[in-house]
């Protein structure tokens, strides 16, 4: 039997004692059912909770972290760091994204995320020439998911101008360099590769990379089922050529210009005015809030708390993957509100007053429709997407089940997962991955080659 007995799992409705959950063969879970007996020969756990989605990430950019705190002459800022970014990806070959992302995913599922959404640009090779197969880059990146067990949704970019008012991309952007045939053809050739792990939608890059026509001709081809990721507002350079270009905020401009509504998923979402955020919230898209990224890079707060009043939906991300944990990123978001508001426990609803299991189910639920899957929950028919933590931990050693998800999100930087297991299998046992080794020694092999361009 593919069955787990869990004396505590997280479910749609809140935490339930004795669940036995059984999947199929396929990966997906078959039945979930609480008040259960223990079966002979299966296996048993004291927490379960739903894998956690990470609904936005750069992979390739996981070999930098660490490689770009120290300052300039000038002060630093996105878009210094954007320029050390260009740099570092001009001459990475798609084995090497491929060895990144494998690294990359691997620490992801060891910290609790069972899916991805890969938000991926380089699509040409270093002289600016497409490859033979046009999806060669975006193939890559999901070998090494598909090599590691995590659930992707390829997003491959619409890339074309380096700024408002379709201004030439510069010599550092041409590997981005895309239009919409470049988008439809590498989405395209992706299709085959579409199952129950792997789904493919498209990320418009911004407002500023893309034109709104270009946007709605993409968007316009893509199966409505599909999801649709934009960076926007993220910083406040932005907003400004914003309003010079178009005399509009950038959430302002899409909304004006772009039919937005549950299939989008709009990235950072920083800098906003209240018709904004209701806006946003109105029309159900997904907030892709990434606190760590945004602090690493200074871009700001996003507004959560108006933004929750409304109803909002909301998933986390890692993004250039300065932590690959959801724990960091929910707890950060926490924080940030915290320090902006100067209150506690800002993360909760009349329904439920803990601020863990708000959000952690809240970044399920948006995480979930912004990868455009079956995840984000302990239910019949959604991927067998689970992680079990490690109830011996003194962490959580004791606590009643409604108490765990305070300590996991609030109790300090241990690593709490034990096990994971994403379409039903298996990729983490004991804290580690099943294949760890090798892929950290391709990761570290990579790091050497790309050091000689540094």
């Amino acid at each position: 039997m593919n069955a787990l007995f869990a004396n505590n799992a997280l479910l749609p409705s809140g935490w339930a004692r004795d669940v036995l959950l059984q999947w199929d063969a396929s990966g997906n879970l078959s039945a979930v059912t609480p008040d259960a007996m223990p079966a002979d020969g299966v296996e048993s756990a004291e927490y379960v909770l739903p894998g956690m989605v990470n609904l936005h990430s750069h992979a390739f950019q996981r070999a930098l972290s660490g490689l770009t705190e120290i300052a300039g002459d000038t002060k630093d800022s996105f878009w210094t760091w954007r320029d050390l970014m260009y740099r570092f990806a001009r001459n990475i070959t798609p084995g090497q994204m491929e060895a990144i992302a494998a690294q990359l995913y691997a620490e992801c599922l060891r910290h609790g995320y069972t899916s991805v959404c890969e938000f991926h640009y380089v699509h040409r090779a270093p002289d600016g020439a497409l490859y033979p197969r046009v999806a060669q880059t975006a193939e890559s990146v999901i070998d090494a998911a598909r090599n590691t067990g995590i659930g992707i949704t390829m997003l491959p970019v619409l890339y074309s101008w380096s700024g408002f008012g379709d201004a030439p991309l510069k010599a550092e952007q041409q590997r981005f360099k895309t239009d919409v045939g470049d988008i439809l053809a590498i989405i395209g050739a992706l299709e085959p590769l579409r199952s129950g792990q792997v789904e493919v939608g498209v990320a418009p890059h911004s407002l500023r990379a893309a034109s709104v026509a270009q946007i709605r001709e993409v968007v316009a081809a893509l199966p409505r089922s599909r999801p649709v990721h934009i960076h926007i507002a993220e910083q406040q350079g932005e907003v400004q050529q914003s309003l010079a270009y178009s005399k509009r905020r950038p959430v302002e401009y899409l909304y004006d210009e772009l039919e937005v509504d549950a299939r989008w998923c709009l990235v950072h979402a920083t800098h906003l005015v209240d018709a904004e955020v209701a806006a946003i919230a109105r029309s159900r898209a997904v907030a892709g809030i990434c606190p760590t990224t945004e602090a690493n890079l200074g871009d700001g707060l996003f507004p959560f708390e108006s933004f929750l009043a409304q109803g909002g939906v909301f998933g986390v991300g890692s993004d250039s993957h300065v932590s690959q944990s959801p724990v960091e990123e929910l707890r950060w978001l926490e924080y940030g509100q915290r320090l902006r508001e100067q209150r506690r426990n800002i993360a909760v609803s009349e329904g439920q007053r803990h601020v863990g299991e708000f959000l952690w189910q809240g970044a399920l639920q948006g995480g979930a429709q912004a990868a455009g899957r079956a995840v984000g929950a302990l239910a019949a028919g959604k991927r067998a997407d689970l992680i079990v933590l490690d109830a011996d931990h003194p962490n959580l050693y004791g606590r009643a089940a409604e108490e765990v998800l305070g300590s996991l999100v609030f109790s300090g930087n241990d690593n709490l997962v034990k096990d994971v297991m994403a379409g039903g299998q298996w990729v983490v046992r004991g804290r580690q991955h099943v294949a760890q080794q090798a892929i950290a020694a391709r990761f570290k092999q990579t790091l050497a080659e790309l050091r000689e361009y540094r």
